[in-house]
């Protein structure tokens, strides 16, 4: 009786190799982009806090008009940091060289220092 031969089938140590150098270079090539997506993650957040900041105010200023007894006085830009529910959060400060106290009605601008270097501007309204 005629024995057949056996087939194997897998892979050769060519391709494997081949395999191994795409992967290499893919990931060469992919790592530089997500390790900087962390900076990018922070200036978001840094400018999200920001937005808050600036709409807190807003709102600020809105419940001061209605009713003058409730709401928060902002007198300088360290106070914007009471406009948000729990205030900062940690590795976060807010501030800026403004003429003190702050005239009611007036915009000013300030400044928020995130971590990692990353800032952002808040506008807060003068209320006395």
């Amino acid at each position: 009786m005629p024995s057949t031969p056996i087939r194997q089938s897998g892979f050769t140590l060519i391709e494997l190799v081949m395999v191994i150098v795409i992967l290499g270079i893919l990931s060469a090539v992919a790592i530089p982009k997500f390790v900087d997506l962390r900076g990018d993650a922070q200036t978001a957040a840094t400018q999200a806090l920001a937005g808050a900041i600036t709409t807190g105010s807003v709102i600020n200023v809105s419940v001061r008009r209605v009713n003058p007894g409730k709401g928060q006085v902002v007198s300088d830009c360290t106070h914007g940091a009471r406009l948000i529910e729990g205030g900062l959060p940690s590795g976060y400060s807010l501030g800026g060289s403004l003429p003190l106290p702050v005239p009611a009605g007036t915009e000013v601008m300030c400044t928020l220092n995130g971590p990692n270097g990353s800032t952002a501007s808040a506008t807060l309204t003068g209320i006395l």
